[in-house]
């Protein structure tokens, strides 16, 4: 299976500012990057590659007064498959845990797995611990959460999400981690490319989506308290203790989004062969197909 993925932003800055971008792609087992997603700007500025504490591959650049064009396009080859289930995975005790998990068990800015524990325990503290315990977590935030791009805010917690039972993707996120950390079980926050790809269509626009991973038996593995359901072709950008750690830009100064656009489409062999033979989006006009 071939996904061609990419994005366009567009930002207007005031004055000169420093910026550092997460947004490369890290391929998962079962993927391999055919195209990478090199980062273009218009006008041209120098890029700063380097990987932050998470191992996630940020860029730095310095903006200039006025209008900045980000935009990158890849290809991906996918295996095609749902991302696996492990249904006898087990919980890892905190004795045995690597030492670069064990920040995962803490609360976090966005995820008060203390204050959430007393609700934890008595929701999931009598479930069979291992994967059981971590999809029935994800049962109860899918179920219990109502998704809406109007109940959106960047400041919204793990514990505000608990008591408006209302959010996006980043917030069920959230929940269910501040939820497993709470019940002992590392989780982290895991934000990347995600189409409609082997589901309905939904009618809205594309967007980056925020899901989680948790460690279980030794590994990381995807859970996505959103969908609820195992996907193809999931696209990982970034991981973190939470949303805090992998925004797609920050900006060191006044900058305003004035573009947010975001594709990931399932290709054709004839239309991946053809992206080979024409190259992939150099121009606005080529990216407008994405609209």
């Amino acid at each position: 299976m071939k996904i061609r993925f990419g994005y366009e932003f567009i930002y207007q800055n005031p004055q000169t500012t420093p910026m550092v971008l997460l947004l490369s792609c890290a391929p998962s087992e079962g993927q391999r990057l055919l195209v990478a997603d090199h980062i273009r700007t218009d006008p041209v500025v120098p890029l700063q590659p380097y990987r932050d504490v998470f191992g996630n591959l940020c860029t730095r650049l310095v903006a200039p007064p006025g209008i900045l064009r980000i935009t990158a396009d890849g290809l991906l080859e996918d295996c095609g498959s749902p991302e696996p289930a492990f249904p006898n995975a087990r919980e890892t005790p905190i004795s045995a845990l690597p030492h670069d998990v064990l920040m995962y068990t803490l609360p976090s800015r966005y995820c008060e797995s203390d204050v959430l524990a007393p609700d934890a325990l008595q929701l999931f503290g009598h479930l069979i611990p291992g994967w059981a315990r971590v999809q029935a977590i994800c049962d109860f935030v899918n179920q219990q959460v109502t998704f809406g791009y109007q109940f959106a805010r960047p400041t919204k917690t793990a514990l505000e999400t608990y008591r408006e039972r209302q959010g996006v993707c980043r917030d069920m996120a959230h929940l269910a981690i501040a939820f497993c950390r709470a019940m002992s079980i590392p989780a982290r926050y895991a934000t990347g490319y995600l189409g409609d790809i082997g589901v309905p269509l939904v009618e809205a626009p594309m967007d980056f989506a925020g899901c989680m991973e948790v460690f279980l038996e030794g590994r990381w593995h995807t859970f996505d308290p959103r969908n609820n359901a195992r996907r193809i072709g999931r696209l990982m950008i970034a991981r973190g203790r939470d949303a805090a750690d992998v925004a797609i830009s920050t900006a060191f100064g006044p900058s305003s989004l004035q573009l947010f656009r975001v594709w990931t489409d399932e290709l054709t062999d004839q239309q991946a062969a053809g992206i080979f033979r024409i190259g992939l989006m150099t121009s606005p006009v080529l990216a407008a197909c994405h609209a």
